[in-house]
């Protein structure tokens, strides 16, 4: 199938002149007459290259450009320039351009220009593919992103995973853990065993034991059978330990044994139980601060940190924007029976969020303007944070979490300069224990030196 090239210029011969050449080469062409012509069918078609005059009054070579790589990231431009012009097309090379072409310029200029174009528009095809072929492989189609930090992410997934080492896995909530660790999983010699993940931070310490170690019957009320636990049940595979901070450092000296002899003790019993998982563990936290903090122990630290993998917020690799607001808008589409777009300046302006929530707040952000959605375009403003919005006024109600978090921050506040800053007297005081504050402190942005 020959390439498509769509021209876009207002002066009629010169289009037609530049259609005749791109013809008689072979090569498929559709023209437009204005910017905002060209700007509409390169949305609406599917183009290898587009070849645009630059001065077009209302709707300027620019604006094609845009249109364009807003469409079809991979559809290559060559802007055409008049004399005294180049600053213009240098500007749009920055934007995205392929190359630029300054007239009067002859057909054999042009067809080499336009050669080099369609090659590269054929080879980032190629690559494109290839990368779906790669995600399929090794089961990355969740971790979206074309970032040098993303590419580091997955090349270290590929050398760690046929390992049996222990992982630990850290970054912002939202940064995608788990799906880091169900690549580790699927790309390991462990692939046909069990994933078994559980979040430490959603269940009370005593039934994690429960849960995690098994029971004996009898062991507490309500245990009218003996039962095994996770551990039991993901062996041979791979046992995930998410929001490990958030345990005890009671608790943390049983994972030790865990980890080192590679055995459980189910509550109740004597007898322990061999079991045969690889270890990862995630969190939020900075562990080298809770281990200074006696909140983590520090040998438990060292045994997990064997293989490390540091996820990158999405404020530091806000190129991935784009291609995960495509992902989402298309699995929010099928979902929810749609068939909705972006619109013009929409994924600059997600460019430019801070997106404390990481990829988990984009994607909530992209599902509610798909739900939402009253046409077929969703707008900058159907995509903007609630933290983008306007501030309440004084005269508006705080939510009741907004009401709880401002009279603990009180509290702690004014327990810790009763205490000098000791939070274990400050625990004691609050009624509450030392690792229940230091989490509370940590969530609410409190210090101990004020």
């Amino acid at each position: 199938m020959s390439e498509k090239i769509l021209v876009v210029d207002d002066q009629r011969n010169m289009r037609t002149t530049l259609a005749l050449m791109l013809r008689s080469a072979g090569y498929e062409v559709d023209e437009a007459a204005s910017g905002a012509e060209g700007a509409a069918l390169a949305k609406a078609g599917e183009f290898d290259l587009v070849i645009t005059d630059l001065r077009m009054g209302a709707e300027s070579g620019i604006d094609v450009l845009r249109a364009v790589k807003e469409r079809v990231a991979l559809t290559e431009v060559i802007v055409m320039t008049a004399y005294g012009t180049v600053e213009s097309a240098v500007l749009a090379m920055r934007l995205g351009a392929h190359d630029y072409i300054q007239k009067p310029f002859t057909e054999e200029e042009l067809l080499l220009k336009v050669e080099r174009a369609i090659t590269k528009r054929r080879l980032a095809a190629q690559v494109q593919l290839l990368a779906s072929d790669f995600k399929e492989r090794f089961k990355f189609e969740n971790i979206i992103g074309r970032s040098d930090a993303i590419r580091a992410v997955l090349g270290r997934i590929l050398r760690v995973a046929p390992t049996d080492a222990t992982v630990l896995i850290t970054g912002e909530s939202g940064t995608g853990k788990e799906l880091v660790a169900r690549a580790i999983h699927a790309n390991s010699k462990r692939a046909d065993k069990p994933f078994v993940p559980v979040n430490c931070a959603a269940i009370t310490e005593t039934l994690l034991e429960s849960e995690l170690f098994g029971h004996a019957r009898g062991a507490f009320t309500g245990a009218v059978t003996a039962r095994k636990g996770l551990l039991e049940e993901a062996q041979g595979g791979t046992f995930f330990f998410d929001e490990i901070a958030e345990t005890s450092v009671q608790f943390q000296a049983k994972l030790l044994r865990l980890l080192e002899l590679h055995e459980v003790r189910r509550v109740g019993e004597n007898q322990p139980v061999k079991v045969d998982v690889r270890i990862i563990a995630a969190t939020n936290q900075e562990l080298r601060e809770a281990v200074a903090a006696k909140q983590f122990r520090e040998d438990l630290f060292y045994r997990l940190n064997v293989a490390r993998f540091v996820l990158p917020p999405l404020r530091d690799r806000r190129e991935d924007v784009p291609t995960l607001v495509q992902h989402f808008l298309e699995k929010y589409n099928r979902r929810h029976g749609k068939n909705v777009r972006l619109g013009d300046g929409v994924n600059e302006a997600l460019m430019a969020q801070e997106f404390r929530g990481n990829v988990r707040e984009l994607e909530n952000l992209v599902e509610q303007a798909v739900a939402f959605a009253g046409g077929e375009v969703i707008g900058v403003d159907d995509v903007m944070p609630v933290e983008s919005m306007p501030p309440k006024s004084k005269n508006q109600p705080q939510t009741l979490a907004d009401i709880v978090d401002n009279a603990e921050r009180e509290a702690i506040e004014a327990a810790l300069q009763e205490t000098s800053g000791n939070r274990e007297r400050t625990a004691e005081l609050l009624g509450i224990s030392p690792t229940t504050l230091w989490r509370k402190m940590t969530r609410l942005g409190v210090r101990a030196d004020g």
